[in-house]
């Protein structure tokens, strides 16, 4: 079994220090992160048996409305919050899907410059498209864009949506990081598997 103070210890403890502070602390964050994600997806199960149980009840008694008439629309906004809020965490325990066959067969150097590589790539498109989420929920705050079902200010759900964006293009820069200084670049105890142990 394994030692309890091991099991908080840093995977980012070879660093220089004020490395070693950004990765920590994008660390945190990305355990806040999927925390966040979970209690997103948490409010939307929630929200689903809320709007079947409504749905069973009107049934029965006629006065209770036949839906939750903002059911659907926030489903929407929990699901993609829970989609980017979880996306940080999964990168940084390594449950993102990949095809390995390259990295798995290639010698130490090679597999270190690749992972830099795919690191730096994606870093470069979740910082564009982080980027371009974020002018756009700026513009639906400065028109004021509500939507038509509910009247819900679209740059709350616009702004969690970009947040968990700009975290997930942190923790490529830190995979990058990472990789350049031949730390591990996944935490395998952030795994749900881990958890439970």
């Amino acid at each position: 079994m394994d030692d309890p103070e091991s099991s908080h210890a840093s995977s980012n403890e070879e660093a220089p220090q004020p490395l070693r502070a950004l990765l920590d602390g994008l660390d945190y964050i990305t355990r806040l992160d999927g925390w966040l994600g979970a209690l997103c997806l948490t409010l939307l199960t929630l929200l689903m048996l809320a709007e079947v149980t409504v749905r069973a009840l009107s049934n029965f008694f006629p006065a209770i409305p036949g839906s939750i008439s903002v059911a659907w629309e926030w489903s929407s906004y929990l699901m993609a919050a829970t989609f980017t809020f979880g996306a940080a965490m999964t990168l940084r325990a390594g449950g993102h899907i990949r095809v390995t066959l390259l990295i798995a067969n290639a010698p130490p150097g090679v597999k270190r410059i690749l992972e830099m590589v795919a690191a730096f790539v994606a870093m470069l498109f979740m910082a564009f498209l982080s980027w371009a989420m974020v002018k756009f929920t700026f513009a639906s705050f400065d028109r004021g864009q509500t939507s038509l079902s509910s009247g819900t200010p679209l740059w709350i759900p616009q702004a969690v949506v970009t947040f968990g964006m700009v975290l997930l293009a942190l923790q490529f820069l830190a995979r990058f990081i990472q990789a350049a200084l031949g730390l591990p670049v996944e935490d395998h105890r952030l795994k749900a598997g881990a958890l439970v142990e």
